[in-house]
């Protein structure tokens, strides 16, 4: 097999998936007409027609208003089953799935609503495709702290159904030190820490999410190479960074392909991977992204193995399911 044939039969996981970013614009009209949502778009095409993003924000725009879709249990039930199918298709076993509490809660939806029908889509997912999943709430980092503190308090009662927790949304000017008193109640409570920084944000959020939030991943993180010191600490720790390339195209943070920092992260000894972040929008899912890098790039063989076990290994999964799924990585590799 050649590394695109590879990418397509191995096995893998993915870290950096905002649920509500794979709405495709199909279902968003879907769950208009039944849910009786006026859309500022007449058609299908004139909404895909507007994903034309120069920045982190203009997507954020277009984004909040295709959510404005999700109202009931059932709606958030669909759109996880769908994003479920399209990644059983391109050989994803674990998926860890961002969802943003505050993007519902703040049109009245509660949160009990959002986690109960994305908790369904999990479970029918290990059930008929053999994936195994959780769920990681991620505030919007746009709002106060005083607003994800209440955030989760209203999401603790449903707490046996995320693992962790995570931060997301506009990027520059919020640090991750603004949120460093909720992570550290998050921490209190057992759960998961993962935040974006390095996304748009300099190097310097990065150090805040090791040494404030204390994370145990970094989303996206690509502009840590601009920092030396920083890109030793990360291979050091082992800290895995969740990388989405085509969301890095899409919203400029590179402006081309053949320019994407993939291949440097890998030759750091960084613990990089593959994602595909909100694929509606972004152009692909996470076969895509990993398909559209390895011909930019010239990735190898080595590399697309390297980058499927880091999906795995970074995972919160059991220590027995990545056992298991290191041991398919390692037998379709050597097929």
């Amino acid at each position: 097999m050649n590394a695109i044939e590879l990418v397509r039969a191995i096995p893998k996981a993915e870290l950096h998936i905002h649920i509500e970013g794979s709405l495709e614009p199909e279902l968003i009209f879907s769950l208009a007409q039944r849910n009786g949502v006026a859309l500022p778009y007449p058609s299908v095409q004139a909404l895909r027609e507007a994903y034309a993003f120069t920045d982190l924000q203009s997507f954020l725009d277009i984004y909040y208003a295709g959510a404005s879709v999700l109202l009931h249990e059932a709606d958030f039930f669909d759109m996880a089953w769908a994003y479920f199918q399209r990644a059983h298709a391109d050989r994803v076993r674990h998926a860890e799935l961002f969802f943003d509490p505050q993007t519902h809660t703040a049109r009245g939806v509660p949160v009990g609503t959002v986690i109960a029908g994305l908790r369904r889509a999990c479970e029918r997912a290990q059930a008929e495709l053999g994936i195994s999943s959780e769920l990681i709430l991620c505030f919007l980092r746009h709002l106060s702290e005083e607003a994800a503190f209440a955030t989760l308090e209203d999401a603790l009662p449903y707490r046996e159904h995320f693992i962790g927790v995570g931060l997301d949304s506009s990027e520059v000017g919020h640090p991750p030190s603004k949120f460093s008193r909720v992570f550290a109640r998050c921490r209190e409570l057992g759960l998961r820490i993962v935040a974006h920084a390095g996304e748009e944000g300099p190097p310097a959020y990065i150090w805040e999410a090791l040494k404030d939030l204390k994370v145990e991943r970094i989303d996206h993180g690509v502009r840590c190479l601009e920092d030396p010191a920083l890109v030793a600490e990360l291979a050091r720790r082992r800290v895995p960074l969740t990388v989405c390339p085509l969301s890095n195209l899409k919203l400029c943070v590179v402006n081309d392909l053949r320019d994407h920092p993939m291949k440097r992260l890998l030759d750091a000894g960084l613990c990089a991977t593959v994602n595909s972040d909100d694929p509606a929008y972004f152009g692909g899912y996470l076969n895509a992204n990993f398909e559209q890098t390895v011909q930019a790039l010239g990735l190898s063989r080595d590399d697309v193995i390297a980058l499927a076990r880091n999906s795995i290994e970074a995972s919160f999964v059991s220590e027995a399911r990545r056992v298991e799924l290191l041991a398919e990585l390692a037998a379709v590799a050597a097929a």
